[in-house]
């Protein structure tokens, strides 16, 4: 009896931890979404704070410069990490979850393409 509560517990708290993981996809998703749309819409992509959302947002151009990054705004991202750049640039204007690595972690991030070919990202 015991070790069925026990199965039980770990079993209720995996249910927990994946459905708060795919409310947190959710609303990454959502915010990548409302601001691609802002931008379609006129707003200049500048204007956006990549720390107002968590996890933080950015902004690329599609030659690599990141209009909108908590730490590396105005760099190159094709120059500081080519194959996270790759990864991004695969984005389109429909939206999509990307994987890569970057400082040796397994990156999960939810990308999308403006009109203008900005490419609005933010994950985990």
């Amino acid at each position: 009896m015991k070790r069925l509560m026990v199965i039980l517990s770990m079993l209720s708290i995996l249910f927990v931890v994946s459905g708060a993981l795919a409310v947190d996809k959710m609303a990454i998703s959502k915010n990548v979404d409302d601001i691609v749309a802002a931008i379609d819409g006129g707003k200049d992509s500048t204007s956006f704070t990549a720390d107002a959302y968590d996890p933080y947002v950015f902004i690329l151009e599609e030659a690599g410069k990141l209009l909108v990054h908590p730490s590396l705004q105005g760099e190159s991202l094709k120059e500081k990490a080519a194959p996270v750049y790759e990864a991004l640039v695969a984005a389109d204007p429909a939206g999509g979850w990307i994987q890569y690595e970057w400082k040796g972690k397994m990156k999960n991030t939810y990308a999308k393409r403006t009109k203008d070919n900005l490419i609005v990202g933010s994950g985990y």
